[in-house]
């Protein structure tokens, strides 16, 4: 195994540099996801990665709905990283995508459309500028309609059964 290793939440070794299916575990997505509050935690309310994730799922997007769920998976093992410092992270966003990779690999997920994530995405962000973040000033995007229903945060312990249900639902396990 190459480098160090972190602790998940099923007690777990998981080495960030050296990713392997054996060491991926749904239940430790699901459980970090839900801990992970999106916009670095700059939300009016607590707003979990997991809860993202689960709404981008089941919103009748275009794509396939398990990666549309899984999209953001690495983060469970790297945390969220803010979108306007990517960019500025290359070996990141390699480590991102070498997780992604794997987890694909253990649930058999093929290959991401990354063009319908990114469309998701677009959807979920006008949608939770709507619902969960604070009034501020405009961000220079053109955003596309957000969803009908609006967001009404849950806890962690509802995101995390909730990411868990939608995936045996899709077949991933």
């Amino acid at each position: 195994m190459k480098g160090d290793w972190i602790q998940t939440y099923t007690g777990k070794k998981f080495y960030p540099l050296d990713p392997r299916p054996d060491d991926i575990c749904l239940e430790d997505i699901a459980h970090a996801l839900a801990h992970t509050c999106r916009y670095n935690g700059h939300s009016r309310v607590f707003y979990s990665v997991a809860e993202h994730c689960v709404r981008m799922s089941v919103a009748n997007l275009p794509g396939d709905s398990r990666w549309l769920l899984m999209h953001d998976s690495a983060e469970a093992y790297l945390s969220d990283v803010p979108s306007p410092i990517k960019p500025m992270l290359p070996e990141f966003k390699v480590i991102e995508n070498s997780i992604l990779e794997v987890i694909g690999e253990k649930y058999k997920l093929g290959v991401p459309n990354h063009q319908h994530i990114k469309l998701g995405d677009m959807v979920m962000l006008a949608t939770e500028k709507r619902d969960v973040l604070p009034a501020g000033p405009e961000w220079g995007l053109v955003l596309p309609e957000p969803l009908l229903n609006k967001i009404y945060p849950w806890p962690p312990e509802v995101a995390e059964n909730l990411f868990l249900n939608t995936a045996k639902e899709l077949d991933i396990f």
